[in-house]
């Protein structure tokens, strides 16, 4: 069974015009997982996770990654309950995006997430990492199919 989400919509806000890099992000409250694409090759990569817990410490090393990779957009996920409804993580990661667009004056754009989570484990799985061994890879391939998901979307040029 195929979890791929490209077919969910892509939320809010669009940027139909913006090329280059774009860095994904896969919000939570213990970690984030960060991954990165260019929009011409249209290929999302796991980046990292972000493990540290107060914000201070995560906007840090946000923005050396944004220092480093130089995007012209931000995804972000956005998790909803299976039937669109919103849960806690919702406000919590739309929060996370305004708070991203202010401090680095970058398009941050919502994108369904809708197992995402699910997805990666089975795609780790599926290259023989097992679920014990899966939590230090999991969010930043989470966030590999946030982006993902969002290059699936674009048209193609």
């Amino acid at each position: 069974m195929s979890l791929n989400q490209s077919h969910l919509p892509i939320l809010e806000r669009s940027y139909p015009d913006v090329t280059g890099t774009v860095l994904a992000f896969d919000f939570g409250e213990k970690r984030i997982g960060v991954a990165v694409g260019e929009t011409m090759l249209k290929v999302a990569h796991p980046l990292l996770i972000i493990d540290n817990e107060t914000n201070d410490a995560r906007f840090a090393q946000i923005a050396n990654i944004v220092q480093e990779w130089c995007p012209n957009l931000l995804v972000v996920g956005l998790p909803i309950h299976m039937d669109g409804k919103p849960h806690a993580l919702t406000q919590l990661s739309k929060k996370f995006a305004q708070r991203l667009e202010g401090r680095f004056n970058l398009p941050v754009l919502l994108i369904d997430e809708r197992l995402s989570s699910a997805e990666a484990a089975q795609n780790l799985r599926d290259v023989g990492i097992k679920n014990s061994e899966q939590k230090t890879m999991l969010d930043a391939v989470a966030a590999q199919n946030i982006l993902q998901s969002y290059f699936d979307g674009l048209p193609n040029i």
